[in-house]
């Protein structure tokens, strides 16, 4: 029962870890957008936003999608292995992610016209895609020292590094912004990428691993699996970028640039805002999870607390955004992005089967069965963009939001299927019965928001939402003691 305790404590205490980070990350992103937009305008800030949008394309073609493949290797082989076993995959991905980093480099000089072309409609940005290919190399060194310190679980140095990279980049960046106008974009991205790169290489520099010399000839053979299943998820990230990009050529076609913006900031509401609580288990269960990939008992153990965890805690939050969607959209966007309100209200009910297939999707990731995962990824790509654009023509935003939610059930009893029939893995009933009754709350609370009478409609939609609250405070104290967690916190605190 103890270890049971002990690992709850371990999600919640990476979920508040990670959580914090993604906070903080936003609000720098925030403060940085508001900035660039008084100094640079809506001409700097589209420069800038197509001249990182063609990097981080060519990155996701060139990384091999090492970062997230070589989080796998090192944390089955920390867990595993010997620590010179570790010592020799954590020198095999720096390696691989120099030599991607380097091609991706070359590639951009090489081909900087064209993109220049592609972006911007002639050559006048060539010279800035040649400077940008060392922010490109920067940043996937700077990711492979991440994978690095989230393999081997070092939560506490990837958020410090996390934080003060970004902190840093912010600092450093503005006034560059100030004084230099349109010409500081292209240092501004170079300097934001390097400062990234250095944090996280002083913060993996101070891990202490054995000293092993990797052969540069045999560095691909030894990484083949790594790069495999690298290759595999990177593809997927394609095929989602794709799937997306054709929902708003759709969108546009139908209903104009207007109906873009709005589905655009319902999904940043949606996967940044709302989902920040998802980014920030992942950083700590993906890694645990490839550990133990090869125990079926271990996983469905491991599975089970993570979801549980994600849908009690993301419960409160739809009922909380349920009531309060109007202001936090004119808050966040302005009074023109109202519109959004439907179609984020119908997608956040969503969330919270996203929660659990989330949480079961990662399995065939940890495992590392790169076929089934790229099937899986085409198949559901194709049926998010057919119910989106089904649900678009059929009710416009609204409709929209309809097909979100009828897209993550069908997601969540695909993955669920598949998963029973791959690996045999399965959820226990007290899952299920702690989903419904959370089901239960969620839906009554969106059907409340129909009420006619405000103050009807908001009293009971907030006693929902207190007890969501109390439903989740005592259902994590029955799993973990949180008084004992608190108590342990104020302990260290004062130490």
């Amino acid at each position: 029962m103890r270890d049971r305790k002990s690992s709850y404590r371990q999600v919640m205490k990476a979920t508040s870890l990670f959580g914090g980070v993604q906070v903080f990350s936003i609000l720098i992103s925030i403060v940085r957008s508001k900035f660039i937009a008084l100094f640079i305008g809506p001409e700097g800030m589209g420069i800038a936003g197509l001249l990182n949008t063609t990097m981080n394309l060519v990155n996701g073609a060139t990384n091999l999608g090492l970062d997230k493949s070589g989080v796998k290797d090192i944390s089955f082989a920390e867990k595993n292995a010997s620590n010179t076993e570790v010592a020799r995959i954590v020198g095999v991905l720096r390696r691989l992610v120099w030599i991607t980093g380097i091609a991706g480099a070359i590639l951009m000089i090489a081909f900087s016209w064209l993109l220049s072309k592609l972006a911007f409609g002639d050559s006048t940005y060539t010279l800035a895609f040649v400077w940008i290919a060392m922010a490109l190399l920067f940043k996937q060194l700077a990711s492979g020292e991440l994978a690095v310190l989230q393999g081997l679980r070092k939560l506490k140095s990837l958020a410090s590094a996390t934080v003060i990279g970004n902190l840093a980049g912010l600092l450093i960046t503005v006034p560059l912004y100030y004084f230099f106008r349109l010409d500081a974009i292209v240092p501004a991205i170079i300097i934001s990428t390097f400062l990234s790169f250095l944090f996280t290489s002083y913060y993996r520099s101070r891990i202490p691993l054995e000293k092993v010399n990797v052969d540069s000839r045999k560095v691909f053979s030894e990484g083949k699996e790594m790069v495999k299943l690298g290759i595999t998820l990177s593809v997927s990230s394609m095929i989602a970028l794709l799937a997306a990009y054709v929902i708003q050529i759709y969108i546009s076609g139908e209903g104009g640039v207007s109906e873009v913006g709005y589905y655009t900031a319902g999904i940043v509401i949606l996967n940044t805002y709302v989902g920040l609580i998802f980014n920030a288990m992942a950083t700590d269960y993906y890694p645990r999870l490839a550990g133990i990939a090869d125990s079926i008992v271990e996983v469905r153990k491991t599975v089970f607390e993570q979801a549980y965890i994600a849908v009690l805690l993301i419960t409160p939050i739809i009922l909380l955004f349920l009531i309060f969607a109007p202001l936090i959209i004119t808050i966040l966007y302005t009074d023109d992005f109202l519109p959004v309100v439907e179609f984020v209200s119908w997608g956040i009910l969503g969330m919270l089967l996203k929660a659990a297939s989330w949480s079961i999707g990662y399995v065939i990731i940890a495992k590392g069965d790169s076929s089934l995962f790229i099937r899986t990824a085409i198949g559901f790509s194709i049926v998010l963009v057919a119910s989106n654009i089904l649900g678009y023509y059929l009710g416009g935003l609204e409709g929209l939001g309809v097909s979100f939610c009828i897209y993550y059930f069908v997601h969540f009893v695909g993955l669920a299927t598949i998963t029973y029939f791959r690996y045999k893995f399965y959820l226990s009933a007290e899952f299920y019965i702690m989903l419904v009754f959370c089901s239960f709350l969620v839906i009554t609370g969106f059907v409340l928001g129909y009420w006619d009478d405000p103050l009807v409609r908001y009293t009971f939609q907030g006693f929902l939402a207190l007890l969501s609250v109390i439903f989740t405070v005592y259902f994590l104290n029955k799993k973990m003691d949180l008084r004992e967690v608190i108590r342990d916190f104020i302990n260290r605190r004062k130490k």
